[in-house]
């Protein structure tokens, strides 16, 4: 028994904010770092009265008509990001009431930009543990631009809002969810967050005056990190299962550094085409991201049946999270 994407969406506001959006609010030429040394040309933003869970709801209704079901037959829906709607209740229920699922139960995970592979492990295994779970409907979502901090045009520059959505279903075939390895190191947790607005640092007049509770690079994780630990995790991976890197088909990489995804491919040596990269149209969509450019290579008709293909991704906490599957159709 195995558990296996039967059906993937993805949506992106409709707001586009170009390079040049940014050359002229911060009087230079940010355009040409953008688009060299990290392949973004524009994001998407949501509007003031948007919510993460508005994101997600057309992400999902894309998914389940992908994969041919209701909302009444999802299970369970878990939902991965670091931007809810509330800090409590779930965005997941939320996310059940506004998709009336009335048969799902729901909950969120946090483990920053890596949330989306994280919640298709923890899907597969509900799926394969108990037979009460035979759909699930995983989500990565971001609406990071309600957390920028303008005065950082390093990083207000990149960071861009979107949802994604794959359904997981039960599977008797050889195609699925073939294994996993999560990774954290967790001495970097204070590197880069939003660390106002839990018990840590409540939110207060003086936190919001001093944008505390705005997106912060506290301090620089190594730039080596993704290039070093993604080959490393493919490896451990492809050990496993018993494959050859040159049987992936296709990456699908946390799409915030064309650098670091190119080093990664290098050091496996595999050809760079091999990531789906979205980033250039979407900037960087942190939770959403890997399964945005999922999405997008399904829409795409680029994934066939038995492709090998391997999603990573990597965010703040350090947490990494790894995922190789058997693609069970063709797109």
């Amino acid at each position: 028994m195995r558990a296996s994407i039967i059906g993937t969406g993805l949506y992106a506001p409709e707001r586009v904010i170009s390079n040049q959006y940014f050359n002229e609010m911060y009087k230079k030429d940010i355009d040409t770092f953008l688009k060299t040394q990290r392949n973004i040309y524009e994001r998407r933003w949501m509007r003031e009265d948007q919510a993460t869970s508005d994101l997600i709801v057309p992400a999902a209704e894309e998914a389940l008509k992908n994969a041919k079901l209701t909302a009444n037959e999802i299970d369970l829906i878990v939902v991965a990001t670091d931007t809810p709607d509330y800090l409590s209740p779930s965005t997941a229920a939320v996310v059940q009431h506004k998709l009336k699922a009335k048969n799902a139960g729901t909950f969120d995970i946090n483990s920053a930009c890596a949330g989306f592979v994280t919640a298709l492990d923890l899907a597969s295994k509900y799926i394969v543990a108990d037979p009460k779970y035979k759909n699930i409907l995983v989500v990565g979502a971001y609406g990071m631009s309600k957390y920028l901090n303008f005065d950082d045009f390093k990083i207000a520059t990149l960071f861009a809002d979107g949802a994604s959505a794959a359904v997981v279903s039960r599977s008797t075939s050889e195609s699925g969810i073939l294994g996993s390895e999560l990774y954290t190191d967790g001495q970097y947790h204070d590197y880069m967050g939003i660390y106002a607005g839990g018990t840590h640092q409540p939110i207060t007049h003086q936190v919001i005056e001093s944008r505390g509770h705005l997106l912060n690079f506290a301090k620089k994780i190594p730039i080596e990190t993704n290039g070093t630990h993604w080959p490393r995790l493919t490896r451990m991976l492809l050990d496993r299962i018993h494959r050859q890197p040159e049987e992936i088909k296709h990456f699908f990489l946390t799409q915030i550094n064309i650098q670091s995804i190119n080093e990664a491919l290098d050091n496996l040596n595999l050809p760079r085409e091999r990531s789906h990269n979205i980033m250039d149209r979407f900037g960087y969509t942190g939770s959403a991201a890997v399964g945005m450019a999922l999405a997008d290579a399904a829409r795409s008709h680029k994934l066939k049946k038995g492709d090998l293909i391997f999603l990573l991704g990597s965010g703040g906490g350090l947490s990494m999270a790894a995922l190789a599957m058997e693609w069970g159709y063709d797109t």
